[in-house]
């Protein structure tokens, strides 16, 4: 039998005007402009009219995205269409917590905004940084990144993302490094990312400890659809466990890969991504083309999807 798995972008897919094709009917809009009054400002206008580089930035990106994926995931909900296993690419993973019932909207919003406050604050501008490396095996990666950690700077593996497209994370030097040193050592190419910081490095430690304390005051649920973890690839539905691999998640690498493959050996073969962009849909036809992804973030995708869905 078919399962389905709800997959959900991280920082980086948002986009002005996402969203917008679902504002026809009163229940999305409710939820599109539910974080205004939790957050003190316009999200919802920011999200509708940007500009792009406010939206950008690491504390609207996050509750932005978190909004839309809710809106839409609330819609696909309302179709019929339930998800046997939740995932999520960094941020994302707390839209999976909401679709999978450990979080309310209303409490998600509010962490992940204070996530991004903390994450932005935890590193100097300009000190830290993040890289994509293709065409290279995680091992001989890891071997540069400790080389490089050793001699010039820390820098680590943070998203392996899928077969030859792995990103790296560490302070600007320790990067800069790292990327000459994988290309010398047969990478095919190293690509800088415009990011704010050194997200998913321990450099984001002192991010974590205040996370921590928000977490511990927002009281989780288990889950009612098993959660696979950025942190160990594996589904939890656990409440404690669960929020400790929250905190984890903020300093360790998003296996996402591993967490792909786990959900295609538990049964899944349709992966619906919910929110802007087609970022995760493509990673996961790298990792396995014989599965179906459908990406779902307008009113038009989202028929294609609930159509397809029904066969």
């Amino acid at each position: 039998m078919t399962k389905i798995a709800f997959i959900y972008p991280g920082q980086g897919s948002q986009t002005v005007g996402m969203g917008e094709s679902f504002l026809n009917d009163e229940t999305s809009r409710q939820i599109f402009t539910g974080g205004d009054e939790i957050l003190g400002f316009k999200l919802s206008d920011l999200m509708l009219n940007g500009p792009q580089e406010e939206l950008t930035i690491t504390y609207h990106a996050q509750p932005a995205l978190l909004t839309v994926s809710s809106m839409i995931t609330e819609r696909l909900n309302r179709a019929g269409i339930v998800p046997d296993f939740t995932a999520g690419h960094s941020l994302g993973e707390y839209s999976a917590l909401v679709a999978s019932n450990v979080l309310p909207f209303e409490k998600a919003v509010s962490i992940v905004h204070k996530r991004g406050l903390y994450m932005n604050s935890a590193v100097p501008a300009g000190e830290g940084t993040m890289a994509a490396i293709l065409g290279m095996e995680s091992e001989e990666l890891e071997k540069v990144t400790n080389e490089v950690t050793d001699s010039t700077g820390v820098v680590q593996l943070a998203n392996l993302n899928c077969p030859g497209q792995i990103v790296i994370s560490g302070t600007k030097a320790g990067v800069e490094r790292a990327c000459l040193v994988a290309k010398e050592r047969g990478a095919k190419r190293a690509i800088p990312l415009d990011v704010s910081g050194p997200f998913h490095s321990e450099l984001m430690h002192p991010a974590s400890l205040d996370l921590s304390k928000v977490l511990s005051e927002s009281f989780l649920e288990d889950a009612t659809v098993p959660v696979i973890s950025n942190v160990t690839a594996k589904g939890e539905t656990n409440a404690v466990q669960i929020q400790d691999l929250l905190i984890r998640q903020l300093y360790s690498p998003v296996l996402w890969e591993q967490s792909v493959r786990e959900m295609i050996s538990l049964g899944v073969t349709v992966f619906v991504e919910i929110g802007p962009g087609k970022v995760l849909s493509g990673l996961v036809k790298k990792i396995d083309r014989s599965v179906t992804a459908l990406p779902v973030y307008d009113l038009e995708s989202f028929e294609k999807a609930v159509e397809e869905l029904a066969k």
